[in-house]
């Protein structure tokens, strides 16, 4: 749709021509384009005018305005910006067998990387299903089995030699206990003397006439002080 692209008014008829291209529904895409010019000679697409139009357009606009050096508001609000005209034509109208060997392109990409995913997660599965808790799954339980044992008898073995230990000290101290125990003692043929219940230890805890009695290893006897004899 050819509208004035420079000059008092060209603002609004390229507003209102991007504007009836969507009303009428005249076009699947729009190029907004111009030839290069100085700034002034380029201000129209810097209104904000232009700027609503393309932003409220509903069919994709590509901006190509000036040179590939030149830069307008309708460039960045757009659907596309193209460095020239030219280049706006091929990019909404490209070469149909171009597009083939690209889309071509990305299939086989697509397939070979598709393929080789498929051999990882193949390589994956069968070092899994390889892997020794699944091809010999009670093994991991034998092996735990076996290591419970292993503590088992090496508990075994330490409360023995504790147990052993602790009986050769209870021996050794019966046997102290023994040696110095005083019935030990009267089996070697001594005896105790005891008067009133109270344990004498001197011949002068005693006197003529004392009521005595004698403990031996086998029994007790009674007697009484006669005279002393040295």
């Amino acid at each position: 749709m050819p509208v004035a692209v420079q000059g008092a008014g060209a603002a609004n008829e390229i507003a209102n021509g991007i504007k009836t291209m969507n009303d009428k529904k005249l076009a699947d895409v729009i190029i907004l384009a111009r030839g290069g010019g100085s700034l002034e000679d380029l201000w129209p697409f810097n209104e904000e005018v232009v700027a609503r139009a393309i932003y409220n357009s509903e069919i994709p606009i590509v901006s190509a305005i000036g040179h590939e050096t030149d830069f307008t508001i309708s460039d960045f609000v757009s659907d596309l910006r193209a460095p020239t005209p030219s280049a706006a034509a091929e990019l909404v109208n490209p070469d149909i067998y171009e597009l083939q060997n690209k889309v071509n392109t990305l299939k086989e990409r697509a397939r070979i990387s598709l393929n080789k995913k498929i051999e990882i997660a193949r390589l994956k599965y069968k070092a899994i299903t390889q892997k020794r808790v699944l091809t010999e799954p009670l093994q991991n339980i034998q092996n735990y089995y076996l290591r419970i044992d292993g503590f088992i008898k090496q508990m075994e073995n330490v409360i023995n030699l504790k147990t052993s230990e602790a009986k050769k000290i209870f021996v050794e101290k019966v046997s102290k206990l023994d040696t110095l125990s005083p019935l030990k003692t009267l089996t070697r043929g001594y005896a105790i003397v005891e008067k009133d219940n109270k344990l004498i230890k001197t011949s002068k805890d005693l006197k003529k006439g004392d009521l005595i009695e004698l403990k031996f290893s086998d029994g007790k006897w009674k007697a009484v002080i006669g005279d002393v004899l040295f």
